[in-house]
């Protein structure tokens, strides 16, 4: 296997840039997974580091070699699409072994690399089907298989599992995840789901606008979001996200709201909101750093049921607070009823607090 690095990437058509001036370096071995929403540069990204659109400007490196004007065949890379993109009249033995005869590798040494990928990936029992004959999850299977037997450089992933079922795409996942783990394989793996990145990746790409946004290990970007976009973007519930603005008294910094309510920051975190560049602070928080009471306690802010979403272990509601919308999580022995009056506390030491103008993440000085 290798590395992948990229500096300075720009992808244009005219005057739109797809991809600007992204730079990354996916370790030997690492899987990495880019992510943001439609449009966002994701998969022109993949498709620039596998050679399928030219570069702009900027380097692509796999290995030892700067590839930006080698041919896909050249760069010693293998793709997994989210059609699968599987010959429907071959056998899945004959759709493993397609990639080796073209490279006309002999008879025997084909055999051998077929039937170790299939033991692989489970799928030994499956070498004489054709692809109708397969489940979804079984063919998504074969098309990792096909790009196994290649022993790729790197492995490049685009949404491989979007064409799956809820079940399926959680058991394969997890197929995806042990498959990086027993071959050390380095991969790049695009998708549109975060939880996909959260759950499988060792880094991840959050891309928005052609821009990368954060790049790092997702429980750091969970955890320490940069700006507004990666902490609505990343988690789910997304991360609720209230404007207020920063007022001072007798020493005390206060968030306020022409909506009625107020909090009083702790001394770290009336650290932070002073760094911002104009009194407009964005707050936000977690789902599960919120607590919720029925009847009013110090330090609480009073908020109204807007919707009530039982899940089974967890129940999510809507608040709002003031013209704000705010999740909690509550136990699903707490019962709520849509307008209802209730308080929640902020826990300030898990709280987040954004530049009102900037939208990036304040630190204390």
């Amino acid at each position: 296997m290798a590395e992948v690095v990229l500096k300075d990437v720009v992808k244009s058509y005219g005057s739109v840039y797809a991809v600007n001036n992204v730079s990354f370096k996916v370790e030997d071995g690492e899987f990495v997974a880019l992510v943001g929403p439609s449009g966002c540069g994701k998969t022109t990204t993949l498709n620039l580091i596998a050679g399928l659109i030219p570069i702009t400007s900027g380097d692509i490196q796999i290995g030892n070699r700067i590839v930006n004007d080698l041919d896909p065949k050249d760069r010693d890379i293998a793709m997994v699409f989210q059609n699968y993109a599987l010959y429907p009249n071959k056998s899945v033995f004959n759709n493993l072994a397609f990639p080796l005869q073209m490279r006309k590798l002999p008879r025997a040494t084909i055999e051998e690399k077929v039937k170790q990928a299939a033991k692989i990936l489970d799928i030994t029992h499956l070498l004489e089907r054709k692809p109708r004959e397969l489940s979804g999850g079984q063919q998504q299977r074969v098309a990792l298989g096909r790009a196994l037997v290649r022993d790729p450089l790197v492995f490049l992933m685009d949404e491989p599992l979007s064409n799956l079922d809820a079940k399926l795409r959680v058991q394969m996942r997890s197929e995806i995840k042990r498959f990086h783990h027993e071959l050390d394989a380095t991969v790049v793996y695009v998708t549109h789901d975060q939880l996909e990145a959260v759950t499988m990746a060792d880094k991840m790409a959050v891309m928005n606008g052609g821009f990368l946004q954060q790049y790092d290990a997702p429980d750091v970007v969970f955890a320490s979001p940069v700006n507004t976009f990666v902490a609505s973007f990343v988690g789910s519930p997304a991360m609720s996200l209230v404007p207020a603005e920063l007022t001072q008294r007798d020493g005390d910094a206060w968030l306020t709201s022409p909506d009625g309510w107020e909090l009083k920051l702790s001394p770290e975190n009336g650290r932070k909101a002073l760094g911002a560049t104009t009194k407009k602070v964005i707050l936000g928080a977690r789902h599960s750093t919120i607590a919720l009471h029925k009847t009013p306690v110090p330090g609480a802010q009073k908020a109204k049921v807007y919707t009530v979403e039982p899940t089974g272990d967890v129940t999510f509601t809507q608040l709002y607070l003031g013209g704000s919308i705010v999740v909690v999580s509550v136990p699903p022995q707490v019962k709520l009823a849509p307008d209802e009056e209730v308080w929640i506390e902020f826990d300030q030491n898990r709280l987040h607090l954004f530049d009102g103008e900037t939208q990036m993440a304040l630190k204390a000085a």
